[in-house]
């Protein structure tokens, strides 16, 4: 991958929100004649979203009064269809309902999580698990969902960091892309596309504390640099509605905040698709103190043009007395009923509302491969002393499995599986180990889950690992431990975790850790203590085969991590693309290492923890494999960028191995003296390249004047004349630097 840019001119044209076969002048007449037909109660009822309690009498007459631009949470197609001919039949305007459903990482062939996802680097693959998950969503009636979730999330106590692309603002934008094109194809209108829905505009993951809907506090200039970009991204690439954050920003929650909805997205931007609040988001405004009541909440929400409000039941409760009031205009309430229409008619829903009956649309063979490969490459290795994997068991032997994760189909599944939590279809490590030719397998768990304490099974697997040659052990969290609203202080392996391992490591037989987890982990004195160490954030219905591949050999890993992994909580939030500061971590003294009654500055003066360091356990971007790479330096087609030109960078790669495998090249930059302090890194580009072994392959990134521009004080983004820095490496920590000139 190269630049945000190529994948946006790529089948852009497409992907611009058009109806595909229809121009949009003829829609935008169609929907002209519509708002002129409808009474101001349709207009309100078709900016209300309600949660469906299947053919209630309640939800049926909902429908029947108007009261239903969508529904959300039914996934019985007879029941969608259903509601959807009394919509459409029973109504005085037939207008159908768009039905909706969190489908965040697969609907019943469960992908790897979003972090998961970014952690293959690879675009593509994240685009085929989008276009699975809609074909299987869509079978279900369901034509809208939430996802991608584009928060940049630069703090692993934060539950939601699981549903993300991790830490960078180039990489969530390029993840966000793909996702929005694997969900909508390049014809919305197709029964099997569903629209896409970016979120959470804006500021989320930057909650403080990485406690889940608490405030941000984030300058204009930061929101441009680092929280605005993937969503610009997704609105150019045609993603077809926006959904706003819980949180306020300075002050101002996201669903009553003008400047976000309409100053920036509707103005700026010049976005035309539909803006949704979250769940209760504009009832929440009343506990933020923003809103005195739920009237107050809806007449800030709809005059902020939030076009949709789920589940408050603010707008049908109150809007019509607002607009009688005069301080809500019915020109607003026009404006956000033609985004909804508009929703609708681009979907094809006017032509085809009904949802066509498939047989068999589930776990198909080509969807269970496409999230067995994604399971492969989210696959990180980060540790892999003496060679250790892949393991060799030609000549017999017997290999201990154990840990709390080995056989949990649940918890592989990881956080938003509403429709497969049980982890249906699954196939677990233990089962995927079980099934390799010729290996016998000893299974002993130690633990019965991650949380759990209980000694007893500790010395049962120790016991076993005696007589095995080799353990696995799968650790990590529960599914329940990550996501929303799961938020964690302490990030260690919860439960008797560390002891297990620790007593396994005592045997003193070959020890590998697969850990399995929705955010990252301090987990440094446990990779001390085995022999290898393979990371997969919850990987879904094909982890155990994915795993049982990488860990004998059938695969090499090839993941590099989407965001930086702390040694301890307290150097949270931690991420690469830092400032600099004016003393930056230099002369690192350990607190152990302290005299007693050593003088003040004796030690210290410098950004750093006395007890952490500065340095993270393991970086951004980093990931090892079975081989080993060697970098070139980077050549550069001049030492001078002028305005308006490009810059090409060329880098050799040669697999020093003897596997064949896939490496990622990060490009990176650093602006060394500007108007406003730069990151000392940030990450302008990627290639994930297949290297034979013992041969070179040549990487080749271009960089205009628009990859180095920042936001100024003026709000103006453009790049700045002075000395740059240019790294193409293996992570975010590696490789030397070349200088060019910007000028």
């Amino acid at each position: 991958m190269k630049h945000l840019k190529e994948l946006l001119a790529v089948g852009m044209g497409a992907l611009l929100l058009a109806s595909c076969a229809k121009p949009k002048d003829a829609t935008e007449a169609k929907i002209d004649r519509l708002l002129s037909q409808m009474t101001l109660e349709e207009k309100i009822g078709q900016m209300n979203q309600i949660s469906s309690t299947g053919l209630s009498d309640d939800m049926k007459g909902q429908v029947r009064a108007g009261l239903a631009g969508s529904i959300l949470n039914e996934v019985d197609v007879d029941v969608v269809n259903e509601l959807q001919r009394i919509a459409v039949e029973e109504t005085r305007l037939g207008i159908p309902i768009v039905f909706a459903r969190d489908v965040i990482h697969g609907f019943k062939t469960i992908m790897p999580i979003p972090l998961g996802q970014a952690a293959t680097w690879n675009p593509a693959v994240v685009e085929a698990g989008a276009r699975v998950a809609a074909d299987e969503a869509s079978a279900a009636g369901v034509r809208w969902t939430f996802s991608p979730m584009i928060d940049v999330s630069r703090d692993p106590r934060w539950g939601r960091i699981a549903e993300s692309y991790g830490e960078d603002t180039y990489l969530s934008a390029v993840m966000g892309v793909a996702t929005v094109r694997g969900y909508q194809t390049d014809n919305l209108a197709d029964p099997t596309a569903v629209a896409a829905c970016a979120k959470h505009f804006c500021g989320y993951g930057v909650a403080e504390g990485g406690r889940d809907y608490n405030t941000t506090w984030i300058p204009e200039i930061q929101l441009r640099d680092v929280y605005f970009p993937p969503f610009q991204a997704a609105a150019e690439a045609g993603c077809a509605t926006f959904m706003c954050s819980f949180n306020d920003i300075d002050g101002v929650p996201s669903s009553g905040n003008s400047f976000l909805n309409v100053d920036v997205l509707r103005r700026e931007w010049g976005y035309d698709g539909m803006l949704v609040s979250d769940w209760e988001s504009i009832a929440n405004m009343i506990p933020h103190g923003y809103c005195a009541d739920l009237k107050d909440a809806a007449c800030k929400a709809a005059n902020a043009a939030v076009d949709m409000d789920m589940a408050s039941y603010a707008y049908v409760s109150h809007l019509k007395e607002l607009v009688a009031e005069g301080q809500v205009s019915e020109r607003a309430i026009d404006e956000a009923v033609r985004n909804v229409l508009r929703l609708k008619f681009r979907l094809g829903l006017f032509d085809n509302p009904y949802a066509p009956k498939r047989d068999n649309p589930y776990y198909k063979e080509e969807a269970l491969q496409t999230a067995r490969q994604a399971a492969v490459e989210s696959a990180v290795l980060l540790k892999n002393e003496g060679n250790t994997l892949p393991l060799d068991f030609n000549r017999g032997g017997s290999l201990l499995v154990t840990g709390p994760l080995a056989d949990s189909p649940r918890d592989q599944m990881g956080t938003w599986c509403f429709d497969n939590a049980g982890g249906d279809h699954a196939v677990t490590p233990l089962q995927a180990l079980r099934q390799v030719d010729g290996l016998r397998v000893v299974y002993e768990p130690g633990l019965t889950y991650s949380r759990d304490r209980s000694q007893a099974g500790i010395r049962r697997a120790v016991r076993a690992a005696r007589s095995a040659d080799a353990v696995v052990c799968f650790v990590g969290e529960e599914a329940i431990l990550s996501g929303e609203g799961k938020c964690r202080a302490d990030l260690s392996l919860p439960g008797a975790q560390s002891e297990l391992i620790e007593a396994l490591a005592a045997t003193g037989k070959p020890l590998v850790l697969v850990v399995m987890a929705g955010r990252p982990l301090t987990i440094g004195a446990e990779a001390q203590l085995a022999d290898a160490v393979l990371f997969q954030f919850h990987a879904g219905t094909m982890a155990g085969p994915a795993l049982a591949d990488l860990l004998l050999g059938a695969a090499v890993p090839s993941g590099k991590l989407p965001v930086t992994f702390p040694t301890m909580a307290g150097q949270a939030p931690i991420y690469y693309a830092h400032k600099n500061t004016g003393r930056p971590p230099m002369g690192v003294t350990h607190i152990d290492s302290i005299p007693v009654g050593a003088p003040q500055f004796s030690v210290g003066a410098s950004s750093y923890y006395l007890d952490a360091g500065a340095a993270p356990l393991f970086p951004f971007g980093y990931g090892l494999s079975y081989t080993t790479f060697e970098y070139g330096k980077p050549r550069l087609s001049s030492d001078r960028l002028t305005e308006g030109g490009t810059l090409t960078v060329a880098c050799d790669i040669t697999n020093t191995g003897s596997r064949d495998a896939y490496e990622t090249a990060q490009l990176y930059t650093r602006d060394l003296v500007a108007s406003h302090c730069q990151p000392v890194r940030l990450l302008r580009g990627f290639e994930k390249v297949l290297v034979p072994a013992g041969e070179t392959r040549t990487v080749t990134f271009t960089l205009t004047p628009d990859d180095l521009a920042f936001c100024h004080a003026d709000m103006r983004t453009y790049a700045e004349p002075g000395e740059f820095h240019l790294w193409v490496s293996t992570d975010s920590q590696s490789g030397t630097p070349v200088s060019f000139e910007y000028e």
